[in-house]
């Protein structure tokens, strides 16, 4: 933490506090490329915050240990796809900088340096989280640790649990170093034959198939002894090669470019992402991790059989494999989790006795994931599945769970007879093959599916249903901030907007139609999509700030997303904040805008929100010259972040919202509680830091994870009425 007698206080409470001066930056120069900040280095700050919270005493010990394991599967992802994308520009010898001016070699060794300090910090949180852990009951062991009646007690588990799924590999001329997946584990052997002592290299792949800890039969009441496979693998490896003794092993993982390159013009896009997925697992290596103390021929052998340079070998002297950690999260301990917690059916639903349709028709409802259950969503699309008087359903899908009861409701309805458009996307990273697979099950149950276009993902999340009432159609729509997965749904923060508004269903209906048949909205009123609409909304906004802001007026933006990348509506921030509007940014991940520089973004704030639940959610709010909040403000949802991907090659949606209720739950609940979190925010600076919320001694923090846990949100109430809502704000003008 800063000096607090040299420094100011490190502030998040945005709701209740003013944007200080600028800090002098003259390395920074307005129109130079180092008013942005770089992307990779963004990313690997924010994965400084999520490993961070491992370090945080405030959170319950197997949670801090999930946040370890969250920050070893981030760094992995990192690796094997952007990582990758660099080191091919390089190879390819494309030496053009970024936005903020780095040339992919110095991003690679800056990055390189970067996440080396991760790793290494994160095996310390691993060394303190054990001895805690141990200190709980629950240890992990290895080999040496092991008493001589564990030995005797794991024998039966390893023989018919693990012994039958092994294959130990020899190395030599005869047998030639065979290939290891990407993220494939494995022991390297270096063992001598007792009877002339010759010297043989061997493999022993770590069979995914088992559990990454073994528990130890045998301990005392209320302890939990584990050990690591590859501990297990190491007591009994000379049972596997009788007649041979150990002269030295190690252990080493690798991982594999993942980038997947799809020909454009592919006929069949389907066939070729199904080749493309086997091709993913013979990428080149990107990073070899291994055991520190290996053997030096032994190493010498691996690194050379998988070709890859010194530079890209990752010496660990802890365990291999962060984020297989959160195995060990599943252990039988209520007591070091999270206190649980039921999301809410909203009151409105339970007044209609479930019927979603009818607490619909009676006005628009804006739903607050994982707060208030995403069971209603699956119900929508269950219930049209199984209405008579529903003649057609269209439906989005990026990312869903693998028995998904949303394609099972789809795949229902059309074989009722129903018209039923599923519009997959097989693009979505390291779900492909679980979309073609889902797309299949829907062909065959005589869905209409469509990948949409071939160059752009359709990253826009939409449902419509179109039933019979009274002898007109009505459409219902569904449009989210989130994938239509149940299983992030619990720990993703995101809005699902339920209204059967004709004109929003009109424009929906017309996105649907510019996917499945290209056919180009002429005319959009209350939906915008990109990559034509969005980013053009967005420029529009901040001028009109602007003319407020000249014209004497107030002049206020609230910004959430994701992240923010984007050099156009960077430096349109930056325009507006010369200008005098003030912008407040809750940005989760990575962000390339810099905050409170003098001359460039005094106005600007920027704050990042780590905790129990992932921020997801994209909100925009234009004060519309009456400042924030407001219920004259211009209020938007939306599917896409502010980066180059999402506003310029993606079909993404962006809604305004237009009725008073949910308007009100947006600015006065959900903003507001995000602006005003201090327990779980930091804030950025304009060096690219991020510092957490500074308290004053004996002060409580505000957390808006608890708020919102503890607060039904104000569209959903029903007849229950809205009087025991808890805004923390008045809407004014």
């Amino acid at each position: 933490m800063p000096d607090t007698m040299t420094t100011p206080r490190v502030n998040a409470d945005f709701l209740n506090s003013q944007a200080g001066p600028g800090r002098a930056m003259p390395e920074v120069e307005i129109d130079g490329p180092n008013r942005f900040i770089n992307r990779e280095l963004s990313w690997l700050a924010f994965n400084w915050r999520v490993m961070a919270e491992a370090e945080n005493p405030a959170v319950p010990l197997l949670e801090r240990l999930r946040f370890l394991a969250i920050s070893g599967a981030n760094l992995d992802e990192f690796y094997t796809v952007r990582v990758a994308g660099l080191r091919g520009m390089v190879r390819a010898g494309v030496m053009s900088a970024s936005s903020d001016g780095l040339a992919p070699p110095e991003q690679l060794r800056r990055i390189e340096a970067d996440a080396r300090a991760l790793m290494a910090r994160q095996q310390e949180a691993w060394k303190e989280l054990r001895g805690l852990m141990k200190a709980e009951g629950i240890e992990v062991l290895g080999p040496s640790e092991l008493r001589a009646a564990d030995r005797r007690l794991l024998e039966p588990f390893f023989f018919e649990q693990v012994f039958p799924i092994l294959t130990p590999l020899a190395v030599d001329p005869a047998h030639p170093f065979p290939f290891i997946a990407s993220g494939g584990f494995a022991m390297g052997l270096k063992l001598r034959r007792e009877t002339d002592g010759e010297v043989l290299e061997a493999l022993l792949p770590v069979p995914a198939q088992v559990q990454r800890f073994v528990t130890l039969p045998g301990g005392s009441k209320g302890q939990i002894r584990l050990l690591p496979l590859e501990g297990l693998l190491e007591v009994f490896v000379t049972r596997l090669f009788p007649g041979y003794s150990m002269l030295g092993l190690c252990a080493f993982r690798i991982l594999r470019d993942s980038d997947l390159e799809v020909e454009e013009e592919a006929e069949d896009l389907v066939r070729e992402f199904e080749t493309a997925l086997k091709r993913r697992r013979r990428g080149e290596v990107m990073r070899l991790k291994m055991t520190a103390d290996a053997p030096p021929d032994l190493r010498e052998t691996i690194v050379e059989a998988l070709g890859v340079e010194q530079h890209e070998v990752v010496e660990i002297p802890g365990i291999i494999g962060i984020a297989a950690l959160s195995e060990l999260c599943r252990i039988d301990r209520p007591d070091l989790l999270w206190q649980p917690f039921t999301p809410r059916v909203p009151e409105r639903v339970q007044d209609f006795e479930g019927d979603i349709f009818a607490a619909i028709r009676q006005k628009d409802m804006l739903l607050h994931h994982p707060y208030e259950t995403f069971d209603v969503v699956v119900r929508f699309v269950q219930q049209a599945a199984r209405d008579p008087d529903v003649v057609a359903i269209k439906q989005t899908l990026y990312r869903t769970s693998r028995d998904s009861p949303i394609v099972a409701a789809l795949c229902e309805a059309a074989e009722d007879g129903k018209s039923v458009t599923a519009l997959v996307e097989i693009k979505a990273r390291f779900d492909e093959a679980a979309n073609i697979r889902q797309s299949r099950q829907l062909e065959r149950a005589g869905a209409q599916v469509v990948y949409g276009f071939i160059d752009w993902k359709t990253h826009a999340k939409l449902s419509l249903v179109v039933r019979r009432e009274g002898g007109e159609l009505v459409t219902y729509s569904h449009l989210g901030t989130g994938n239509y997965h149940p299983g992030t749904a619990g720990i993703y923060t995101d809005l699902s907007l339920f209204t059967c508004d004709r004109v929003m269903g009109r424009d929906v209906g017309q996105v649907f139609n510019y996917v499945t048949g290209y056919i180009k909205p002429e005319s959009l009123e209350k939906v915008a999509i990109s990559p034509h609409m969005i980013k053009p909304r967005i420029l529009e906004g901040l001028e009109a700030e602007i003319a407020h802001a000249k014209a004497g007026r107030p002049a206020q933006v609230w910004v959430k997303v994701n992240s923010i990348t984007e050099p156009e509506v960077i430096d349109a921030l930056y325009g507006a904040s010369r200008a005098g509007v003030k912008i407040d940014m809750v940005v989760r991940g990575i962000c390339s805008l810099r905050p409170g520089v003098a001359g460039l973004s005094d106005n600007i704030r920027v704050k990042s929100i780590i905790g129990r639940f992932l921020e997801h959610s994209r909100i925009v709010a234009f004060g519309n010259g009456y400042g924030l909040p407001s219920t004259e403000a211009r209020v938007y949802i939306s599917s896409a972040d502010w980066m180059e991907r999402n506003l310029n090659r993606r079909i993404e949606s962006l809604v305004e919202i237009t009725n008073p209720t949910v308007h009100a739950q947006i600015m006065d609940q959900i903003m507001a509680a995000n602006m005003h979190d201090q327990a779980q925010s930091w804030v950025a600076q304009p060096d690219g830091r991020f510092e957490r919320h500074e308290a004053v001694p004996g002060a409580a923090l505000f957390n808006c994870h608890r708020f919102f846990m503890q607060n039904p949100s104000l569209s959903g109430r029903g007849r229950a009425g809205a009087q025991d809502v808890a805004p923390l704000v008045n809407a004014h003008d």
